[in-house]
């Protein structure tokens, strides 16, 4: 891994990278990677989070889902927490946001640890009880949170387009309806890995950042 891949995910997203919010991000600071393998680590859920064994299945498929649309640019591998520079967590049942980004430093490199919020009961009412009686849309709501939060641990910012995976929900909008578009496209939790949920924006964005040819910058220190 070289020290260019660890520099493409660099983040700023304390507080800012929050799915919900009513402030709107600032730009992150991402210089462009080269072909590198980008290690990932995914960290199983604690009682009583809501988080299913199989949620870990839904964010190895947002993983792949940024991999195809960023072309050959990009490529993940497992590994260790410890040696991984996208670590996926998943967060307890407060507050509100469906999830969060932070910015991580691993052995002098700038990474990115991802919270997903598995427990849509502590996303509003409305969600919740939408939620309750329809499992693949609750699939499907920790599957996009997932996607949206590794788009910026990639280096992606939000946006003001409702059809983008990275829309910033503090710009308003229906958020049930953002989720009952996704959920009608698919028919069976096994759908999830062939729709990507990427608008053509998205898939844009991913590959101005990860299909150039660029020469290697120094460590991050």
């Amino acid at each position: 891994m070289s020290a260019l891949a660890a520099l493409a995910l660099l983040t700023l997203w304390l507080t800012t990278a929050r799915t919900r919010g009513t402030q709107a991000p600032k730009a992150s600071l991402t210089p462009p990677p080269s072909r590198d393998v980008v290690t990932y680590f995914i960290a199983d859920g604690k009682s009583g989070s809501g988080y299913r064994p199989a949620d870990r299945e839904l964010a190895v498929w947002a993983l792949q889902a940024w991999q195809r649309s960023a072309g050959a640019g990009l490529r993940f591998e497992q590994a260790a927490e410890s040696a991984a520079l996208v670590r996926v967590y998943w967060a307890e049942p407060d507050g509100g946001e469906f999830g969060e980004t932070q910015p991580l430093m691993i052995h002098g490199r700038r990474g990115a640890a991802v919270f997903i919020r598995p427990d849509v009961a502590a996303l509003g009412p409305d969600l919740a009880r939408r939620a309750s009686a329809d499992d693949l849309l609750r699939d499907s709501i920790v599957y996009l949170t997932c996607v949206h939060e590794l788009g910026h641990a990639l280096g992606l910012d939000h946006t003001r387009d409702f059809r983008d995976i990275m829309y910033f929900f503090g710009y308003g909008g229906d958020i049930p309806a953002y989720f009952a578009r996704y959920r009608a496209q698919i028919q069976g939790r096994s759908d999830i890995a062939k729709f990507s949920g990427l608008s053509d924006g998205d898939v844009a964005r991913i590959r101005a950042i990860y299909a150039q040819d660029v020469q290697p910058l120094p460590a991050a220190r």
